[in-house]
């Protein structure tokens, strides 16, 4: 009896899963000339995520076709990852930026890395400073600008379908060399990111 019981309650609680998700997915009606791709960067939500919410195997859509949007991070989230990567990448170029970004959301998804975005920025290393030196200096406090916040959708767009970049350094002013015992995944501007 009481397995019954346990086997009802466990049907219950997916059945209000399921319904809590499609709940939280907002309504979209493709335009004409839409993709995927520019669908996740208008609403800031993963590609991925799209087309597996929506069964979809290729980036094509149809014009008028319904689609159901994913939930994308808070206003107070993107506008905290806007202003990192804003005072991180300062004088880097949109593709830094992104890769900035993506570096933030790909340790929110680590199993290595707390998990959230603002724990991941003002998370503090083993010697008691703050992982982000925009943290330790205060820049992360001024507005982010317009390329930042661009490349802020463009990365959550874009999750899930990087190289796993979980660092990136500066090797002109790096002062711990162990960053660059790190794997490499690429080199953009100023900066060398690794995993």
């Amino acid at each position: 009896m009481f397995k019954k019981f346990k086997f009802i309650g466990a049907a219950l609680a997916a059945l209000f899963t399921f319904t809590a998700t499609a709940e939280a997915s907002e309504a979209y009606t493709v335009k004409s000339g839409e993709t995927l791709w520019s669908i996740g960067m208008e609403h800031g939500v993963s590609v991925l995520e799209l087309k597996e919410i929506n069964q979809k195997d290729s980036l094509h859509v149809n014009e008028g076709e319904q689609l159901k949007i994913p939930e994308s991070i808070s206003t107070q989230e993107r506008d905290l990852l806007e202003r990192i990567v804003s005072a991180e990448a300062e004088g880097e170029s949109y593709a830094g930026k992104v890769a900035v970004a993506t570096v933030v959301l790909n340790r929110v998804k680590s199993d290595e890395f707390p998990d959230s975005i603002k724990e991941v920025i003002y998370e503090v290393s083993p010697t008691g400073n703050p992982t982000f030196s925009p943290v330790s200096d205060g820049s992360i406090n001024q507005p982010a600008d317009e390329e930042s916040k661009k490349a802020v959708k463009e990365a959550l767009a874009f999750e899930g379908q990087g190289s796993g970049s979980l660092f990136f350094y500066n090797p002109s002013i790096a002062s711990n060399h162990w960053i660059s015992t790190r794997e490499t995944t690429s080199v953009i501007g100023n900066h060398v990111f690794a995993k």
